[in-house]
């Protein structure tokens, strides 16, 4: 979807206090790259891809990405797509949410819902990495094993002698499957 608007709302309450209207978690548009860029940037700890990258991971890859809103302003983002060579794993690019939101559980909230969303396109697993010095992802990747009931590997992919610049390894974690709801016949 390539829209300037977004394609669905879901109306909850955002849950932090202080924080004016409702968090609405929904399919990311081209319009929101910038937001994107700028969260990305301006959480001073994530790789900053080029803004050009946004651009394209808002048109490419929006079904398999979230954004979270609060009155119609981007506040956070999930960016992820389909392993090409394995279809039923989802892997996750990069998760950020801007300061004045954090702690708020945005966090937890896009990446259970993007996980709903991918569960019905045959998805199974989730795959990101993570530097070891990042507990924050450590304990966000590890609580969504934990509350979906599902396993997590944690396993090294790529070490630091593989970057060119002064990148720390990065270590795999692999949560599934995700348990999915039965399907109940009609008439049943």
């Amino acid at each position: 979807m390539t829209g300037d608007k977004p394609s669905h709302n879901i109306d909850n309450q955002n849950g932090e206090s202080g924080s004016a209207g409702r968090l609405e978690i929904d399919t990311p548009v081209v319009t929101d790259g910038p937001e994107l860029y700028r969260i990305t940037r301006d959480s001073a700890v994530l790789d900053v891809n080029s803004s050009y990258a946004y651009l394209l991971w808002c048109r490419d890859f929006a079904q398999t990405s979230a954004v979270a809103r609060i009155d119609g302003a981007v506040v956070g983002f999930v960016t992820g797509y389909i392993r090409p060579d394995a279809p039923d794993t989802l892997v996750v690019w990069q998760i950020a949410v801007d300061a004045s939101q954090r702690g708020g559980g945005v966090a937890g909230r896009l990446l259970g819902e993007l996980v709903d969303r991918v569960l019905a396109r045959g998805v199974r697993y989730l795959e990101t990495t993570i530097t070891a010095d990042n507990a924050a992802s450590i304990k966000l990747f590890t609580g969504l094993a934990r509350k979906r009931e599902a396993d997590l590997e944690r396993s090294e992919l790529f070490t630091a002698d593989l970057f060119p610049d002064a990148h720390l390894g990065e270590d795999l974690y692999r949560i599934g499957p995700f348990a999915v709801a039965p399907v109940i016949a009609a008439g049943s």
